[in-house]
């Protein structure tokens, strides 16, 4: 810790708060019924979250008296991961009842010796957090630190009336940054939209339409997808030549209904008539074990990218079982069929070998990759994917409705075209992105920076007529009970580290 100013003191949590409570441990419900009681979850972006919250309806009177947030108290996460230990929201009187739930302390400053506010805010630096994390406690998922050990944490404490001096400047700064954060905030959305507005007018021509004027295109389509048909056909001749008496399926017909207007020299056709195979992976998930080979699942599958992290591993004879049926390659196209991000699609690249479970989907391009991937990323074939896979709580995109999904068609040249136009500002899209990272880097790192200036004394300047924090130490002693007191010792800056 640097060398705090002359009129300012370091002393201890338990010191300066007069009261650290466990949370009520009464029966609760989910369905909203009765007063707001807090818990871990409710704890969000250091305020209350009262979306979640559970309630206690008809609580005694004693348990509003014993267990009621006043204005001013500080929720602590003591019990968390080791990331989120230590988490704060500072009760403000919103909601009028709010009870103190278990699992979180409950800090109680008990007089107005400290601002509220500037001990919330002391609480989001760094400095605080660290010091709570080198005195926690590990158990196998999660870290906690009791109320004694919390107690000895160190609180600085800096004259009264600068502390109400620094909690205005710090508002004021902190506000510009939430307006900055929403700024960024912005131009992701933005990003979106424009990536999602150049694939729309990738497919319905717009984007070729000058190109198309000045070219004579060949070949067409049609023999475009003539060409498809006969690899399609040779590629199942090879796959099934030991078996005797199967006759080749033709390709589905792809759904007719309300197709969007695409150029007149383009067809469409059927993901059943340009993929030599459609299917999903395993239906029974093979055990996992420390070693083997990765079997990815929806979450793996990205936004255009799959990764392997976290995978799990099946045997070598689980794997050879799997790939006997669906095996992914590079170049091969995933998409996710179960759940929220049914839809979402990827292309397997640079990937060791690897299986599937059967919330993902697998298609083998016979066209270009990029070309199918990119139909599949845009407006209309994601809301045509959405609608397929159904209204229900659980989306689930079948395998006949994925081989009967449209795809529009146009010459190879033109497609080629599309995709350079496309990846040309997707690039511009990208290179935004970057610079939107490096800004949000910055910016998020402000908070931190104005915390840890406000606590060095450097935010707000010194008034030598303030009462000196010492002396505000002194009365806030004398109101502890007198067991409290009795063997408290007073923490120096200096042994401290740095702030």
């Amino acid at each position: 810790m640097t060398q705090l100013p002359v009129e300012w003191v370091t002393s201890t949590i338990g010191e300066c708060f007069l009261e650290i409570k466990n949370g009520t441990t009464s029966s609760q419900n989910k369905n909203g019924r009765g007063n707001p009681v807090s818990r871990i979850e409710t704890i969000q972006k250091n305020k209350f979250d009262l979306n979640r919250v559970q309630h206690l309806e008809s609580p005694p009177s004693h348990v509003l008296e014993t267990y009621r947030y006043q204005k001013g108290d500080i929720a602590f996460s003591h019990i968390n991961s080791y990331e989120h230990v230590g988490k704060t929201a500072l009760y403000e009187g919103d909601p009028e009842i709010l009870i103190h739930g278990m699992n979180l302390l409950r800090l109680r400053l008990g007089h107005h010796l400290i601002d509220p506010k500037y001990a919330h805010y002391f609480m989001l630096t760094e400095f605080f957090r660290d010091q709570v994390r080198q005195r926690v406690g590990h158990a196998v998922n999660q870290v906690s630190i009791n109320q004694k050990r919390l107690a000895e944490v160190p609180f600085i404490i800096a004259p009264l009336n600068e502390q109400r001096r620094i909690v205005a400047k710090v508002e004021k700064l902190l506000s510009r940054v939430d307006l900055a954060q929403a700024r960024l905030a912005t131009i992701l959305r933005l990003l979106k939209r424009f990536r999602q507005s150049v694939l729309a007018a990738a497919f319905s021509g717009r984007i070729t339409a000058d190109w198309r004027d000045g070219e004579a295109i060949t070949p067409s389509s049609k023999d475009f997808l003539r060409d498809v048909t006969r690899c399609r056909r040779h590629s199942w001749s090879e796959k099934h030549s030991n078996w005797t008496g199967r006759r080749y399926p033709d390709p589905i017909e792809f759904d007719h209904a309300e197709l969007p207007d695409v150029p007149s020299s383009w067809e469409w056709t059927s993901a059943d008539a340009v993929c030599s195979q459609i299917t999903d992976g395993e239906h029974i998930q093979p055990p996992y074990q420390s070693k083997g080979y990765p079997m990815l699942s929806a979450k793996h599958v990205r936004d255009g990218v799959v990764t392997l992290e976290g995978a799990g591993l099946i045997s070598e004879g689980d794997f050879r079982k799997a790939v006997q049926r669906c095996a992914p390659a590079n170049g091969d196209i995933l998409i996710v069929s179960v759940g929220a991000t049914t839809g979402r699609s990827a292309v397997v690249e640079n990937c060791p070998r690897f299986a599937i479970v059967r919330s993902v989907l697998l298609l083998k391009p016979l066209i270009s990759t990029q070309f199918l991937l990119k139909w599949l990323q845009s407006p209309w074939c994601f809301r045509w994917m959405s609608q397929a896979s159904g209204a229900s709580a659980q989306p689930h995109l079948y395998i006949k409705d994925t081989r009967r999904m449209p795809v529009p068609i146009p010459p190879v040249a033109e497609q080629q075209e599309i995709l350079r136009r496309v990846e040309a500002l997707f690039k511009t899209a990208d290179a935004l992105e970057a610079r939107y990272r490096i800004a949000k880097v910055h910016v998020d790192k402000l908070t931190q920076s104005i915390l840890a200036k406000a606590f060095r004394g450097e935010l707000v300047p010194q008034h030598p007529n303030d009462e000196p924090a010492s002396v505000l130490l002194d009365r806030i002693r004398k109101r502890q009970k007198p067991q409290e007191n009795k063997n408290r010792r007073r923490v120096t800056p200096q042994s401290h580290q740095k702030l």
